[in-house]
């Protein structure tokens, strides 16, 4: 081999070995991300410029390489850290899975227990859920559809809220479509407070449209609802309702001491109540009693109203 077949071998030599050492510095460079992330479905294309728009330090020849290592699969993952080297990152988002936990909101629950669940199921802050909570949400109350939610393990504060929140406000915006053609968030409230009074009273799904009809007929009437089930607001969602406690109780939520329906709904609400809110049965009903067998006695006077107390009470 003469000197110049030498000198162009030692050349491409060196120029390998500079590709090889910068391509293995840039694979060993630091990746910030959170533990739990979630991969859009998508093109490689795709992820990688969603993940640019999240400030992940990746870039277009983390493209190229995953088209090596192999594709994401969308949904979210678990990386397991907050810091990893570019290798293990790449390597991460083709093959780690995140833990998912079921986490069941039952309605007629209100969302301060609700993020006591929360806390305590995922092992997150409980104050944190309250400040994103506030932060994200234009509803004190009301605003997550009760349903079966799975949720990742090690997901943060900030997003389980935001993920609860965008879910609920799409299905409800869907139902709201589906009913009225449109959504219109200030109608949509009015609906949910009705709805959330009654799923607090009823007894069961049939009786919905009866208590319904009871809290239209009594307001149209001038008449304060008088409703135990408002004062199960908050942190007292499961406490009994006593003589003393309706005395007492200042908040917007005392149907015996302020007419009409609270600012802002008691709790959270299934389907089955918001129809009944939206379409009330037909009655003159005024009142309603619970009976010894669970159910509801309704009545159009008060003098039939206090013979169905007598028999409840005997």
């Amino acid at each position: 081999m003469n000197d110049k077949a030498l000198t162009i071998t030692k050349w491409i030599f060196e120029i390998v070995l500079i590709i090889m050492l910068s391509f293995i510095y840039y694979l060993n460079q630091p990746v910030n991300s959170p533990k739990v992330i979630y991969i859009p479905e998508g093109s490689i294309s795709k992820i990688i410029t969603q993940m640019c728009n999240k400030n992940y330090n990746v870039s277009k020849l983390d493209t190229l390489l995953l088209r090596v290592i192999g594709s994401p699969q969308s949904g979210w993952i678990n990386i397991g850290t907050t810091h990893n080297s570019r290798a293990d990152f790449l390597y991460k988002l083709t093959t780690a899975k995140a833990a998912l936990q079921n986490i069941m909101l039952i309605p007629g629950e209100t969302t301060y227990i609700f993020l006591d669940q929360l806390g305590e199921e995922l092992k997150l802050d409980r104050e944190l859920l309250q400040k994103e909570y506030e932060m994200q949400s234009g509803w004190a109350e009301g605003a997550f559809v009760p349903n079966t939610y799975s949720l990742p393990i090690g997901i943060t504060e900030k997003m389980v809220i935001r993920i609860l929140l965008n879910e609920s406000s799409s299905q409800m915006q869907k139902l709201s479509k589906k009913i009225f053609g449109t959504y219109n968030e200030k109608k949509w409230l009015h609906f949910v407070t009705v709805a959330s009074i009654i799923q607090k009273e009823s007894a069961s799904i049939e009786e919905m449209p009866l208590v319904s009809s009871v809290i239209y007929n009594r307001i149209k009437k001038g008449m304060k609802l008088q409703m135990d089930g408002t004062l199960n607001y908050g942190k007292y969602s499961h406490v009994k309702v006593t003589p003393s406690r309706i005395q007492e109780d200042r908040s917007i939520y005392n149907t015996y001491l302020y007419s009409g329906l609270p600012s802002v709904p008691v709790c959270n609400v299934s389907v089955d109540a918001i129809r009944a809110a939206i379409f009330p049965a037909d009655t003159n009903y005024l009142y309603f009693m619970k009976s010894k067998n669970g159910t509801h006695d309704f009545s159009s006077n008060y003098s039939t109203h206090l013979t169905n107390i007598k028999r409840a009470t005997k």
